[in-house]
């Protein structure tokens, strides 16, 4: 934390702009010792940029830049920071970093700016984290829930939750200090009715499946018999082709899988192979694999042929149809063998007819996937990182402690106890009494030039 840092801020390949960036005491100074302003001056403005040229240390032009300088504490580290705003690619920012280490810069380590600006108090952990989610989300869901981190959602409830437990365990305080003003057993039912709504509030916000879907994404699978109309479908949802499609059963023998944006949400589209007893051992091989892909899906888009009539395996995929499953009734366009109303006599999942062929039905289809994948990304305080949706669900069990301490006639004083773990817990989230090792964890994963 006592020296400066340098880094390429920008991702690698070529492009307009590559930034070399500067953090720590002599960034000032190591600035002064390769950039060559246009207009001298004897003291460079702050968050001003300035053209010029970086230079290297025999004076010769090393790069065309602008060149800014920030001064403590107003900047994203709360220390002097610099930026060479270089022509894009890595040749002209990867000379100026050498000429910025050359002058007494150490290459930063990755996260190190961010770790920074949490070691200086300008940011807590959970803004740190957001920042790197929000570089690495895939989906507008994950970037607004990102930036909602970012904006101290998570961090407002953590205050929240710690505020209200301060506040509860100065009433237990109270009623061991003043008992003739504060009756144990008041406080004791106001206690207990107040940890109960923090602890539903708590595990309300550590929804696992939302937080996956939006930072990983939906798992979509496609299941049937051979000659349904899978890949067709496929092709229809990703509206453009993709799967091969021929009357010939047993054409998809394995997996086939593609990205697609669904309501905000990053699905992952997976084609199997039809499901059909076999003895081509490839074909069987895929069967297994389709069959693993429909256990781990997110929503189960079960097809069956409308101009059919239901097979062994058709059936079987229906009765064992659960929650995560919509039914495609394919190739409505086609006069109907099997009907929705038979359907319904045999299972109680959504129904969805559709042609994949005409385009009949797909909006409705595509509507109703969307539904079962949405994540609510507007809510403040939803836990997006595993790391806090353990820490808050540990919380909420030593909470549940307390409240079942005092149901059982133990004192509030031992259920103090476990409020006070609670806090110690919930401040793990946003920095306060955290090893150094999960903080070298957390920013270990971040890119090295930010």
């Amino acid at each position: 934390m006592s020296d400066t840092i340098a880094a390429i801020a920008t991702a690698r390949g070529a492009g307009c702009i590559s930034i070399v960036r500067l953090s720590g005491k002599k960034a000032g100074v190591i600035m002064s010792g390769m950039f060559r302003p246009a207009v001298k001056r004897e003291k460079y403005d702050s968050h001003r940029l300035m053209y010029g040229w970086a230079i290297d240390g025999d004076g010769e032009t090393l790069d065309e830049v602008l060149a800014v300088i920030m001064r403590a504490p107003f900047t994203y580290t709360r220390e002097e920071v610099v930026e060479i705003h270089c022509h894009g690619g890595r040749l002209c920012a990867e000379a100026v970093l050498r000429r910025a280490l050359e002058l007494g810069a150490r290459m930063a380590e990755p996260g190190e700016f961010t770790r920074r600006a949490f070691m200086n108090g300008r940011i807590d952990l959970t803004r740190a984290e957001a920042v790197m989610q929000l570089i690495g989300a895939n989906a507008q869901a994950a970037a607004r829930a990102s930036l909602r981190q970012l904006e101290g959602g998570v961090s407002g409830f953590v205050k929240q939750v710690s505020e209200e437990l301060t506040g509860l365990l100065a009433l237990i305080e109270a009623s061991d200090d003043f008992p003739d003003e504060v009756e144990e057993e008041a406080a004791a039912d106001r206690v207990v009715y107040d940890l109960e709504v923090l602890i539903k509030d708590i595990r309300a916000r550590c929804d696992v499946r939302h937080a996956r879907l939006l930072r990983e994404g939906a798992s979509i699978v496609l299941a049937g018999r051979p000659n349904v109309g899978k890949s067709s479908l496929m092709n229809a949802l990703l509206n453009r082709e993709r799967a091969i499609v021929t009357d010939i059963p047993g054409t998809t023998r394995d997996v086939l899988t593609e990205r697609l944006m669904i309501g905000g949400v990053l699905a992952e589209l997976s084609d199997t192979a039809g499901r059909r007893d076999t003895q081509d051992p490839i074909e069987k091989i895929g069967v297994d694999r389709a069959i693993r892909a429909t256990e781990a899906a997110d929503v189960l888009l079960i097809v069956i042929d409308a101009a059919e009539a239901l097979a062994p395996e058709d059936e079987a995929l229906i009765r064992g149809a659960d929650e995560r499953a919509i039914i495609c009734l394919n190739k409505s366009d086609l006069p109907s063998v099997v009907t929705r109303g038979a359907l319904e006599a045999m299972t109680g999942v959504t129904i969805c007819e559709v042609s994949a062929q005409t385009g009949q039905g797909m909006e409705a289809l595509t509507n109703e996937i969307a539904r079962r994948i949405s994540a609510d990304d507007e809510q403040d305080g939803l836990l997006m990182a595993q790391r806090h949706i353990d820490l808050a669900l540990r919380a909420a069990d030593q909470l549940q402690n307390a409240v079942d301490a005092i149901r059982s006639g133990m004192s509030l004083d031992t259920a103090a106890i476990d409020l006070r773990e609670a806090m110690t817990t919930l401040g793990q989230i946003t920095g306060q009494d955290v090893t150094e090792e999960v903080i070298d964890n957390i920013f270990s994963r971040f890119c090295v030039g930010k």
